[in-house]
């Protein structure tokens, strides 16, 4: 699963690299048994959880992942890796609801918010939860089972993250409303309230964690111990060029495609699943399959960006890809500080990256497979950017989540000099025509900058829609705009923002791309106005020889003043 770089416990060592495997939408996964109701609609990708007390374990099987006797919380998923390195949802906490956009992740317990009454949390998405705002909320009074605050009035929660990061705050307990989307109706839940974070939690932009993991404050526990949904979730990314997502808490039928892994609730706190063998260009990876179950086993975490292999596994992995790789130039990653494995002019078509890379098998304990597509292995750059590799950090005990990790800012610390966007609008061309200049001055409000950096670079009527280049420009007298503020417009756009009026239909975000400040020699930078003022001296000095030449051709063909007495040739007299 795939959502923020972060190193796992174990085996899986941090190996920074971009051939590293994503598990997108086709990556169906799940921890259970095989036999299954009738298949479903293949959008949610379910996950039956499970827990290390026996008889939960028990039931836990016996439920399986269809369950029409609960209703589930069907949620939108948003954001995406490359620009943002995880994926969001939105949760409504408190009466009124106040909304939060949170980080999904299968690898933390605790779902927790920034408070209002946080002395140290950084500037995030949404405002801060308020609970004196809210006539639903009560404090988690301190008991035997809780951590208490200084005045043992209050439970807490610490967690510890393996980048260093750390969130810390007190426990609370309000209505939760999953969106309209949901079937399942707001429940009261226990939830953190922020009143500390450090590291890459102070700077995200995302207000803070739904923990999907297994524990106590877990709201997936939490829920299927009311009994309002059955003991499974389902995780669906958009995947590269898509973003977004689904999210199911709760059960639902099966897609008839899903392949299902065994997992051991005993052996690890996390979601472990059973991979013996990994095939390239259906060829074997001459690796020992015990290599792939030590400690904790292979984890599935939606909170981490990247997948990470053992590394004897990680190097055979990387050589057979790249023995498969002719026709691509190999170049060096984003960051001197890792060896990344980079490659050149595969082009952008995500459809057509396997004329390039080779396919990729997962094989599971009981001998099924689940084939990834290059698009599912390969973390692509952004363009002339480029997502940095995570760095190696290791575990900080049994006690701590092990996500998330920094999100990748996407472009390198350059100068943005343009911004090209390209969008399809449902709108003829004759139609919208007329409103380009509403169009434009829109565009520029909602992405925050002022109307004359937005420019129309080319338009292109196809059918019933148009396709619009956009130029976005810097605004201040440097021409430069600065790497915050193109992720800025480029988070504004990839999250849709930008909301169109009626009459101009919707729109279709097709394509971005960054171009750096152009760095021109002095030469080239006043190259106009030499040539201006060569032409200035040349106009000058035409006339001035076209004035000279009018005031002797003026002056010449007049007869000169003779004195009375100068001497002058004789005239033959005239007769009369």
């Amino acid at each position: 699963m795939a959502s923020r770089g972060r190193p796992r416990p174990g085996s899986l060592q941090a190996l920074a690299s971009v051939l590293l495997i994503l598990a997108a939408a086709s990556a169906a996964l799940a921890a259970g048994s095989p036999d299954r109701p009738a298949p479903g609609p293949p959008l949610f990708l379910p996950l039956t959880r499970s827990y290390p007390n026996a008889s939960r374990l028990a039931a836990s099987l016996r439920r399986g992942l269809g369950d029409a006797t609960h209703p589930n919380a069907r949620m939108r998923l948003h954001d995406d890796l490359l620009t943002n390195g995880y994926y969001t949802t939105r949760l409504y906490i408190g009466t009124p609801p106040q909304e939060f956009a949170l980080i999904v992740d299968s690898g933390s317990t605790v779902t927790y918010v920034p408070c209002a009454s946080c002395e140290q949390c950084g500037n995030h998405q949404d405002p801060r939860f308020q609970p004196d705002l809210s006539s639903t909320y009560s404090p988690v009074k301190c008991n035997v089972d809780c951590t208490c605050d200084n005045d043992k009035k209050q439970c807490t929660y610490e967690r510890q993250y393996a980048e260093m990061s750390s969130s810390s705050g007190v426990l609370g307990e309000d209505i939760v409303s999953f969106g309209r989307e949901s079937e399942l109706k707001p429940q009261r839940a226990v939830f953190g309230c922020e009143n500390s974070e450090t590291g890459d939690l102070f700077s995200q932009h995302a207000d803070g964690i739904m923990g999907l993991g297994r524990g106590q404050l877990s709201i997936m526990d939490q829920l299927v111990d009311k009994g309002v949904i059955s003991d499974s979730f389902s995780l669906c990314y958009g995947g590269m060029d898509v973003g977004g997502g689904a999210m199911v808490l709760g059960g639902l039928p099966s897609p008839s495609d899903m392949v299902f892994s065994h997992s051991d609730p005993v052996r690890s706190p996390y979601y472990n699943i059973e991979l013996k063998e990994i095939h390239v260009a259906g060829k074997a990876l001459r690796v020992d399959p015990r290599i792939f179950d030590s400690k904790h086993g292979t984890v599935l975490d939606s909170g981490t960006t990247y997948a990470y292999l053992p590394e004897q596994a990680f190097v055979a992995f990387k050589d057979a890809v790249t023995s498969k790789v002719h026709s691509l130039k190999k170049i060096r990653g984003p960051d001197p500080n890792y060896k990344d494995i980079c490659f050149a002019g595969a082009g952008r078509n995500v459809s057509r990256l396997h004329e390039s890379f080779p396919d990729v098998d997962m094989v599971f304990g009981n001998g099924q497979k689940l084939s990834l597509t290059p698009e599912n292995y390969l973390f692509r750059r952004l363009h002339i950017g480029g997502a940095p590799s995570p760095a190696p950090s290791s575990d900080t005990g049994s006690q701590a989540d092990m996500s998330p990790a920094p999100a990748p800012s996407g472009l390198p610390e350059f100068d943005v000099g343009l911004i090209t966007v390209d969008m399809s609008i449902n709108v003829t061309y004759p139609n919208l025509k007329p409103h380009l200049h509403e169009l434009a001055e829109l565009l520029a409000k909602e992405l925050e900058i002022d109307s004359r950096q937005v420019r129309v670079i080319n338009v292109t009527s196809q059918g019933n829609s148009t396709l619009i280049r956009w130029g976005i420009f810097p605004a201040g007298p440097d021409n430069a705009m600065s790497n915050a503020t193109a992720m800025g417009i480029i988070y504004r756009l990839t999250q849709h923002h930008v909301q169109l009026p009626e009459n101009l239909g919707s729109y279709q975000l097709l394509e971005w791309n960054v171009q750096p400040l152009s760095r021109r020699s002095w030469f080239q930078e006043h190259v106009v106005s030499i040539l201006l003022g060569i032409l200035l001296v040349v106009l000058v000095t035409l006339s001035a020889l076209l004035v000279v030449l009018v005031w002797r051709k003026k002056f010449s063909g007049q007869t000169a003043y003779r004195p009375v007495d100068s001497a002058v040739p004789e005239q033959e007299l005239q007769p009369l």
